[in-house]
């Protein structure tokens, strides 16, 4: 899977943006990040292509609509690695 399929290529971008940030969140504002998830209609929904891939089945469009919703897991899985090692150290 290229980076561009597979999200990083978003999430890269996303860990750019956020290392140029030279001010710290506060203490509230990184734990309220922590507590960011996708609905549960999401989760479903990323079920349901995770299962159409597997069996071969996703349309062009389904497998763009998943590739998104990876990147922005990787994202917030990145956010949320740098908001605990933030917490961690104040």
């Amino acid at each position: 899977m290229s980076e561009l399929t597979g999200g990083t290529f978003a999430a890269s971008i996303w860990d750019r943006v956020i290392g140029a940030d030279r001010h710290a969140l506060s203490p509230d504002e990184t734990r309220a990040l922590l507590r960011w998830k996708f609905p549960d209609s999401d989760r479903h929904r990323v079920d349901q292509l995770s299962e159409k891939a597997r069996a071969g089945n996703l349309s062009a469009a389904e497998q763009h609509e998943l590739d998104e919703y990876l990147a922005i897991e990787s994202a917030l899985i990145s956010l949320k690695s740098k908001a605990r090692l933030a917490l961690k150290s104040t």
